[in-house]
């Protein structure tokens, strides 16, 4: 039997790009449930232009050996490169980005237009995803923040970033941490005081400080879905490219089974 060969790039929770002959809705079952790999966690990968090529990987050899096992199954992974994958990926190749559940269940995010309208002095809170894994405080906007991390004078960032926004509204959080000090974590594993400290702090300090570092992991695999503000983006000095989420009425038509679990 033929199978279509595909290319992915694992976002989280490794980084990689991975040859297979499964679709991307098998590929996403396949670490949820499939595999002796199995990840108890959520998958965040995107689908890459089979045409895509880069010095850097070993992109053809990969492909050759997608062969179906004798049984007839399709190839599952072929493991291109684990290393600086994001760096030396093409943003123009690649096409969808895939959100998978802890059981499997996957949607499709499409590339969308960045247009959101920004408010100064609005607090945000940014999880880095790939290939730094930080949770960071700022008041830069969406596609400011990706392009401050990427600027090679900055020492501690990275050529291209993927990263997310989570929803939190600063000050409904310091009224209700006010009211209810032994409240639970709005951001797992980020305690609520530390969480009022670095907010403020950041807005007792000057224009020049620009990110409050909040923890050394973000932590990405324990938040829920419903958490993500706005969608994901990639970014470098040269360019963004923005992966709306849906609503959640629409992520409801299109996998009732990843909206209940999300």
């Amino acid at each position: 039997m033929e199978y279509e060969n595909h290319l992915y790039q694992i976002l989280s929770p490794n980084q990689a790009l991975v040859a297979s002959q499964l679709n991307p809705e098998q590929f996403a079952m396949h670490y949820g449930a499939g595999t002796t790999r199995y990840y108890q966690g959520k998958v965040i990968f995107a689908e890459i232009d089979v045409n895509f090529r880069n010095p850097y990987f070993k992109i053809d050899e990969g492909l050759a050996v997608l062969k179906p096992h004798e049984d007839g199954r399709p190839k599952a992974t072929k493991f291109i490169s684990s290393y600086r994958t994001l760096e030396h990926m093409d943003f123009s190749a690649i096409k969808n980005l895939y959100l998978t559940s802890p059981e499997g269940y996957c949607i499709k995010l499409s590339e969308m237009p960045y247009d959101k309208t920004h408010h100064e002095g609005f607090l945000r809170i940014y999880a880095e995803i790939a290939p730094l894994k930080m949770l960071v405080m700022t008041n830069l906007n969406f596609p400011d923040f990706g392009r401050y991390i990427t600027d090679p004078a900055y020492g501690k960032g990275a050529p291209k970033l993927f990263y997310t926004q989570i929803e939190l509204d600063t000050e409904e959080f310091l009224a209700d941490l006010e009211q209810r000090p032994t409240m639970n974590p709005p951001v797992p594993g980020l305690h609520p005081s530390k969480l009022r400290d670095a907010i403020n702090e950041l807005m007792s300090l000057n224009a020049d400080k620009k990110t409050k570092g909040l923890s050394l992991y973000s932590s990405i695999d324990q938040l829920g879905y419903r958490r993500i503000r706005h969608g994901f983006m990639f970014a470098s000095q040269e360019e963004t490219k923005f992966f709306s989420m849906p609503s959640f009425s629409e992520i409801e038509k299109m996998n009732q089974k990843f909206w209940g679990v999300m």
